[in-house]
């Protein structure tokens, strides 16, 4: 099939054209950059040298699937003609993925262009909507916080032992800010410095909350905090709620029943990994793996469940080409086989 990516000069755009080039069914034919469009791909990402695809302003070649890593806006604008067309889109911006117009644009304080594709939008974590992905033409690639947030949290949920009142504190590494230049992410401001930000409301917070709501069938209320970390990629949620009275057994015998909801859920599941201890980021640095512990604090009654992702792979483009497979009907792992990279 033949692919193109609007915006390969983005972190996340390049990770996609890494992650195709090893696909054996993508056939990457075009790849558009605003800044860069004139260039070939070699002179901006000397990494990717191997595909060596010329950055043009706009594709004009015939292509089966589209990805977008535009910013929010700029993707639907772009995503809209495409998909009229009756290509398939994979969109990586936040455009598509509220199902309540007038929640994306009060967070993300637009007019939406395309608000009349909103119904037609399936949200991408495969893990929770599996067959609405395969059966969709437009989907709307989870953010990352949210990944690695409603992964950890939607088996609790599902499985009704904690109400959907539950705190997520989340570290990301700087890579998730883009590769736009701002002081908040300068070399000297970041290094050496963890820092909490959008304390008043970060704009994947509704995100998280409309999906652990449908899970639970009844609204979801979800305090987010995320931080950011002076690494390069990853993200490690800590996500904490309160067990309802008599759901699970005490003591130890409440952790092991716990584990066990956690592994149903997740039976069968390619890229979920519930670990039998608290995961590092390494150890999903540069796959498609979400690695979860979920584990009781016995003194407080406390669910506590960690998650880690990198937040290019899992979090961005490696969910996308996940996204991808399934809409073509190829083996959901085609082309995200890896391990993590160590150390």
């Amino acid at each position: 099939m033949k692919v193109g990516i609007l915006n390969v000069t983005g972190y996340a755009g390049s990770e996609l054209a890494r992650i195709l080039t090893n696909h054996p069914k993508a056939d990457l034919v075009a790849v558009t950059g605003r800044s860069d469009a004139g260039k070939r791909l070699s002179e901006v990402f000397p990494h990717l040298g191997a595909i060596d695809l010329p950055i043009v302003e706009e594709i004009k070649e015939s292509v089966d699937i589209v990805f977008s890593a535009l910013p929010h806006k700029a993707s639907a604008e772009a995503c809209g003609p495409f998909f009229l067309g009756g290509v398939k889109i994979v969109d990586i911006s936040a455009d598509f993925r509220l199902k309540n117009l007038s929640e994306y644009e009060e967070w993300y304080d637009v007019k939406h262009p395309f608000p009349e594709l909103m119904e037609d939008a399936v949200y991408g974590l495969t893990e929770l909507h599996r067959s609405e992905v395969a059966a969709s033409r437009l989907v709307a690639n989870p953010g990352c916080y949210p990944t690695g947030a409603i992964l950890a949290l939607a088996p609790a949920v599902k499985a009704g032992i904690i109400d959907p009142d539950v705190i997520v504190d989340g570290k990301s590494g700087v890579s998730g800010a883009g590769r736009g230049f701002g002081l908040s992410t300068h070399y000297s401001e970041v290094n050496e410095s963890v820092r909490a930000y959008s304390l008043d409301g970060h704009r994947h917070l509704p995100e998280i909350s409309q999906e652990l709501g449908l899970v639970a069938n009844q609204e979801a209320r979800v305090t987010f905090l995320p931080h950011l970390i002076p690494m390069t990629r990853g993200i490690l949620s800590s996500c904490y709620a309160s067990l309802k009275p008599g759901a699970l057994p005490n003591g130890e015998a409440g952790i092991a029943a716990l584990r066990e909801v956690y592994e149903d859920f997740y039976r069968g599941e390619e890229f979920v990994k519930v670990a039998a201890q608290p995961p590092h980021t390494k150890h999903t640095l540069g796959n498609n793996d979400c690695v979860i512990y979920p584990t009781i604090d016995l003194r407080t009654d406390r669910l506590t469940v960690v998650s880690a992702i990198d937040n290019l792979v899992k979090g961005a483009a490696g969910q996308a080409v996940q996204n991808m497979n399934l809409m073509f009907d190829l083996p959901e792992a085609m082309g995200l086989k890896a391990l993590a990279l160590y150390p």
